[in-house]
């Protein structure tokens, strides 16, 4: 085999992903079109192992779904680039449409399309017909990235969708799901689109960042009110951590049976000082941890942390109209159940966001800061898409009720004309 790597026929047997035969070889250009929507499932292990090594291996951007191992061949295939600074390389690979926007902020997938476009690595996406391939109709992408982009290009990446009409024919003869073909005329134009770089009707151009959102977590404050009723009574009696105060896990017979029937008697005392409450509801917790209190003090009962919270749990409801439930440091407790995310341009301010769409709504919400990116510590966690279909997105406005009305209405003539005359 020849190792400079110019010779067609230098083919090595083996999976691609975890058996690198031209582990040493750099490429000027690289064309593939690897299997979508297949699982990496047999070679995982040796994946997985690579991925460990980081940057000194193929895999270092991040592993995506078990299912779908497109992104690990473009991870291979840019391993292979030039140094830049020795000469450019060019890759062109077709996907379908899940390495696009596959995975939420810091997933597998939208980390390696991070990677990509942090490196300025991404050119051009081109959208192709459907129904082009023998064994699958579905709409299929043209991905085609250099790491030596024009100047003009810097920071950039251009969006052809040449999926329409203009830029295919339908076969004489259908060989399986493929129906259609790009003649030499479409491609043509599909040339010319991406070399002139003109944004029109089938060109749209956006800087890397326009892919990239900030994913936060939203959180609204805990409001409950509480009250000693005996269906919250019940609740609390079925609260494992009240219900654990009876068992004994101690193996000698008499110091497990001690043991069971303290806690018994500890949650008879729990329920006798719950039932001394009034029952009036309180919608303020600290005002009804105050009375809990005084209740358990007037009782001689003593309890752990874990029964009181199981206590505030049970007796506990939610309740708009309540006080807001602060932690001890006064600021509010966030409610799980409340708990929303939004996906936030990058370029945007995350606090102008906030006032502008979720504030109006919801004016007791906040951002959590703690809710952070593993790479640069900032509030939000990075995530990356590119929605092909939205950014080309053309509104068609509905059909007056009038013009649906009228076709109804010869469509009903043309069935009884026709059942008329069958008779």
């Amino acid at each position: 085999s020849d190792p400079t790597g110019k010779d067609a026929d230098n083919i090595r047997q083996g999976s691609t992903l975890s058996e690198d035969h031209f582990e040493a070889l750099k490429f000027d250009y690289q064309f593939a079109n690897p299997p979508y929507g297949t699982e990496w499932k047999v070679d995982k292990e040796d994946v997985e192992r690579e991925a460990q090594r980081g940057f000194n291996g193929r895999f270092g951007a991040g592993l995506p779904s078990i299912s779908d191992g497109q992104l690990l061949f473009l991870q291979h295939m840019l391993s292979r680039m030039n140094d830049p600074q020795d000469k450019p390389s060019y890759i062109g690979v077709f996907f379908n449409g899940s390495p696009l926007f596959s995975g939420a902020a810091q997933s597998g997938e939208s980390e390696i399309r991070r990677w990509i476009l942090e490196n300025d690595w991404l050119d051009t996406i081109i959208g192709l017909p459907g129904q082009i391939f023998y064994n699958t109709g579905i709409a299929t992408y043209l991905w085609i990235l250099s790491n030596r982009k024009p100047v003009d290009r810097k920071d950039k990446v251009m969006l052809i969708d040449a999926s329409g009409d203009e830029f295919w024919s339908p076969m004489k003869k259908n060989l399986g799901d493929k129906r259609r073909e790009i003649r030499e005329e479409h491609q043509q134009k599909i040339f010319e689109l991406f070399q002139s770089r003109e944004q029109g009707k089938h060109v749209k151009i956006f800087d890397t960042t326009d892919f990239m959102y900030r994913r936060v977590q939203v959180e609204r404050p805990l409001k409950l009110n509480f009250c000693n009723s005996s269906e919250r009574i019940e609740r609390l009696k079925e609260a494992k951590a009240f219900a654990n105060l009876a068992t004994s896990k101690k193996k000698d017979p008499e110091a497990k049976a001690k043991e069971e029937s303290e806690g018994k008697a500890l949650q008879q005392s729990i329920l006798n000082a719950l039932q001394s409450i009034p029952s009036d509801l309180v919608k303020d917790r600290d005002v009804f941890e105050g009375i809990l209190d005084r209740s358990f003090s007037s009782h001689g009962v003593s309890i752990k942390a874990p029964i009181k919270k199981a206590i505030f749990n049970a007796l506990g409801e939610r309740d708009e109209s309540a006080e807001i439930c602060r932690n001890r440091n006064g600021q509010p407790e966030p409610d799980s159940e409340l708990r929303d995310h939004e996906n936030i341009p990058f370029k945007e301010s995350i606090s102008e966001y906030m006032k502008r769409e979720v504030l109006p709504h919801v004016p007791d919400a906040w951002v959590d800061e703690s809710f952070t990116d593993h790479k640069d510590e900032k509030v939000g966690r990075v995530g990356t898409e590119i929605s092909f279909t939205r950014y080309f997105y053309v509104y068609n406005p509905p059909r007056k009720l009038s013009e649906i009305e009228s076709d109804l209405q010869k469509l009903q003539s043309e069935i009884m004309h026709s059942l008329q005359s069958s008779v």
